[in-house]
């Protein structure tokens, strides 16, 4: 039983409607929207459980992982001072709820893909599954390299700017370090995103590519407001690995259109 749900669903062709056909069945239809929208609230709350599952499970980590993110500090873990009565408290639950995320971030993609799936073709839904291990790596390369690379450089600037002495604080120190690598994993994310719109049939890489200048400005913007300093060395180390995603993506945009074309001709 469970082995033909699978397969049907993996093999099954759904009629290919273009987007403005779509959207005019919306308008005449709008009680499809609710049917998606019930679909879509049952993805939301598996993944959701799945989160607060893996979150329940950091606890028994915490201390290790609490120990591993101080480490760009010098003196570790002992050298940050608590000074109001909740402040460790409210930073154990962010770092456990980051990591809870991490640790949940495959599971969540699948259940994105499993809402994506019925509206495209069985090879793309392959090509889709194939990709979630990707999407993965992408957003935890994205955390490693603000930990091994970014921080490394914008710590030292943080701490000594203008020769005024910094006590760090748990709170502030670990609100900063989780927040930017949550954010920049996400951004990271970047070329799946397009992937799956260019398989929707909403993105296309030539648009991506005629649209280069305007895609530095906004990764400059997006780079300076992710950066927590202001000079030009540490955006530029965000800026980088952004634009070779920019790139990739085009790639990769390019790749699943010619997926869909493939499809349309069978």
């Amino acid at each position: 039983m469970l082995n033909s749900r699978v397969n049907s669903f993996l093999h099954d062709e759904e009629e290919d409607v273009p987007i403005p056909d779509a959207f005019a069945k919306v308008v005449q239809n709008p009680q499809g929207v609710f049917y998606h929208l019930n679909i879509l609230r049952h993805h939301l709350f598996r993944s959701i459980a799945a989160i607060a599952i893996t979150t329940a499970l950091s606890f028994a980590f915490l201390n290790q992982i609490l120990t591993f993110l101080a480490t760009p500090l010098p003196g570790g873990l002992e050298s940050l001072t608590a000074i109001d009565v909740t402040e460790n408290i409210g930073t154990v639950m962010r770092v456990a709820l980051l990591t809870g995320f991490a640790f949940a971030f495959p599971y969540v993609v699948f259940e994105l893909w499993l809402f994506i799936a019925p509206g495209i073709s069985p090879k793309s839904r392959l090509r889709g599954l194939a990709t979630i291990p990707i999407a993965v790596f992408l957003f935890l390369l994205g955390m490693a390299f603000t930990y091994y690379i970014m921080l490394p450089v914008a710590l030292p600037f943080l701490f000594n700017f203008m020769g005024l002495n910094t006590v760090p604080r748990p709170s502030s120190y670990f609100n900063f370090v989780t927040g930017i690598m949550f954010w920049i994993g996400l951004a990271f994310e970047f070329p799946m995103v397009a992937y799956i719109l260019a398989e929707l049939g909403i993105l296309d890489s030539k648009t991506l590519a005629s649209q280069w200048r305007i895609a530095i400005v906004i990764i400059a913007i997006v780079a300076a407001a992710i950066t927590p300093t202001v000079d030009p060395v540490n955006m530029s180390i965000v800026m980088g690995p952004m634009l070779i995603l920019y790139v990739l993506s085009i790639g990769l945009t390019k790749l699943a259109r010619v997926g869909r074309d493939k499809s349309s001709l069978e």
